[in-house]
């Protein structure tokens, strides 16, 4: 990344601006959390500082939560906000479908701005990032047989994050971050639900290159009125199934025989 190779100036090395130059590595999601940092070797040569100030530098960072030092294994990036899957509100979320729905728009809004800056931002890294992922995306629905809902879900999700991290928005980047849980559960159900009818394939397959073109072309105004156009498709969809599923239900209990 190109961040990463810019050195810190002789008057920018202090321990704690040492500190702050790694916060600015992970606000900008080239660091992630979960992630292994580089050896010490590496850092100091990428920004140009002794390994007496990084190691004050990272020890700032620890006394802060930003990283956990584990002896003998380095330093990992902590998980900066808390776990989804904990909170009360994330379960009840998860325990009432209904709230499908209102994460759908709750996407089209944050991922529609995510296309747009992505369009205008992303730099030629971003872009090979995003074709990387939109082309595991595509080859795996090409090649594969039978398709595994989960791990389709899974890349359709990698491939939505490529877009958002070259938004270089990182409070957006991290705020998705955050519900990734929720995300993965939105995909996976349009995928479960819709993938095997060949029409909303077509539809999801054809959105999705539409929207890699848009955003690796720099085409803000078209990025984001796919991105908003396939999710607000999607809910209509899963809404329409949801109505003749009930419609069906009604129809078996009229056929009942009730005592």
């Amino acid at each position: 990344m190109a961040a990463e190779n810019q050195a810190l100036s002789p008057g920018q090395r202090r321990p704690d601006q040492v500190a702050t130059r790694l916060e600015r590595l992970i606000l900008d999601g080239v660091f992630r959390p979960g992630q292994l940092l580089p050896s010490e070797r590496r850092l100091c040569d990428r920004l140009g500082v002794s390994r007496a100030s990084l190691r004050e530098g990272l020890r700032i960072l620890r006394s802060k939560g930003i990283i956990d030092t584990r002896q003998g294994h380095g330093s990992t990036v902590a998980t900066l906000l808390p776990v989804s899957n904990q909170s009360p509100l994330m379960h009840l979320f998860k325990d009432h479908p209904r709230t499908l729905f209102d994460l759908l728009e709750v996407r089209a809004l944050l991922e529609g701005e995510s296309a747009w800056l992505a369009a205008n931002r992303g730099t030629s890294a971003d872009r090979v990032l995003i074709t990387r992922r939109y082309r595991e995306m595509a080859d795996y629905v090409e090649s594969a047989e039978t398709i595994d809902v989960e791990r389709l879900a899974r890349l359709d999700h990698a491939f939505h994050l490529a877009v958002s991290q070259a938004s270089h928005n990182p409070v957006l980047v991290h705020t998705l971050q955050s519900l990734t849980d929720l995300l993965l559960s939105s995909v996976f159900a349009s995928v479960k639900h819709l993938y095997h009818l060949p029409v909303p394939r077509a539809m999801i397959n054809q959105q999705h290159a539409q929207l890699h073109n848009a955003v690796v072309s720099g085409e803000a105004a078209q990025a984001k009125q796919v991105a908003l156009e396939h999710l607000s498709s999607i809910s209509q969809l899963l809404r329409d199934l949801e109505v003749e599923h009930d419609r069906l239900e009604r129809s078996s209990m009229r056929l009942e025989e009730w005592q």
